[in-house]
């Protein structure tokens, strides 16, 4: 029963967040990602805790540490992309 109820949990934030980030403009595409770099670093500690703490086994260990890594994967895609589009704002002369 409970795998249904996380399953069912997780079906809806899906689908509220696609659903919310289409109806982003793109005008505020850069703030909101920085505001997700900083999401995903909370998750980071999120599942480093759940890792020492609550992960018994083979399995919880395996799950915790692709959570590390996807999350970590994030953060530098995001930071890498949100660089780049603020690249596009600065004159070709200014330093960075």
């Amino acid at each position: 029963m409970d795998i249904i109820l996380l399953l069912f949990i997780f079906v809806i934030a899906a689908f509220l967040g696609k659903e919310l980030i289409s109806k982003v403009p793109s005008q505020l595409h850069t703030p909101l990602m920085a505001a997700t770099n900083a999401i995903s670093g909370i998750a980071i500690v999120g599942a480093l805790f759940v890792c020492a703490t609550y992960a018994t086994g083979e399995l919880g260990m395996i799950l915790s540490f692709i959570a590390i890594i996807l999350a970590a994967i994030n953060i530098v895609g995001g930071y890498s992309v949100t660089e780049r589009m603020l690249g596009m704002f600065r004159k070709k002369g200014d330093k960075e």
